[in-house]
């Protein structure tokens, strides 16, 4: 099975319009457009009856002491953590692409709705919940995409994995909320083959992206 994007190449940088955020010269960042980039597949194994899609990023730091602190780094030597961005379940068997901004455009304070997704398609709960958790304005389940958002004073490039699954069931069974942990923990017994792509994104100036 093969994946790839019209909105970026792999291995290249994320254009700003999929991002959460861009950068911007007085505030360090900006809130973007946050539209789900364009993707689509081939080869798909015999015996698939759904796909399902999940995007991370493995390069969250795993302590916050110096994010986006003025006068501040967050070191490249500090161990990192997995985010997730995106989990898109029962994606139909006749797909084969899916477009740019159809399941995720625009920032929604205090998350976008789920878990229901266009085209009968499940949003699983994204990373953003636990982000904005101690935030009174910005608190919520975060259902779909929203896009990188890296710290804007992060020594290092962030990449982003999107990860599409062939599985041999329509609907994954999944026991409790659709979380990451939850989701990837319903995965197993189930893929057939998968597919990644990664693209990469930084909000820091002085990293080349």
């Amino acid at each position: 099975m093969k994946l790839i994007s019209n909105s970026f190449r792999d291995g290249e940088a994320i254009p700003g319009e999929f991002a959460f955020a861009v950068q911007n010269a007085q505030s360090h960042v900006a809130l973007s457009s946050n539209r789900n980039p364009h993707l689509a597949w081939t080869d798909v194994p015999e015996g698939t009856e759904s796909f399902a899609l999940i995007v991370h990023d493995p390069d969250v730091p795993s302590k916050g002491d110096d994010v986006n602190k003025e006068g501040r780094e967050v070191p490249a030597s500090l161990p990192r953590v997995n985010f997730y961005h995106w989990l898109l379940l029962d994606i139909p068997v006749g797909t084969s692409e899916i477009a740019a901004a159809s399941q995720g455009d625009g920032v929604t304070a205090k998350g976008k709705s789920g878990p229901e997704a266009p085209g009968g398609l499940r949003h699983g709960i994204n990373n953003y919940t636990q982000w904005f958790a101690s935030d009174p304005e910005m608190s919520g389940d975060y259902y779909g995409y929203d896009g990188p958002c890296p710290p804007w004073n992060d020594a290092i490039i962030h990449h982003y994995v999107f990860t599409l699954y062939a599985l041999d069931t329509a609907k994954l069974p999944v026991d409790g909320k659709l979380t990451p942990d939850n989701i990837l923990a319903a995965l197993k017994g189930h893929v057939l083959e998968e597919a990644s792509l990664t693209g990469t994104y930084t909000l820091n100036p002085a990293v080349k992206a």
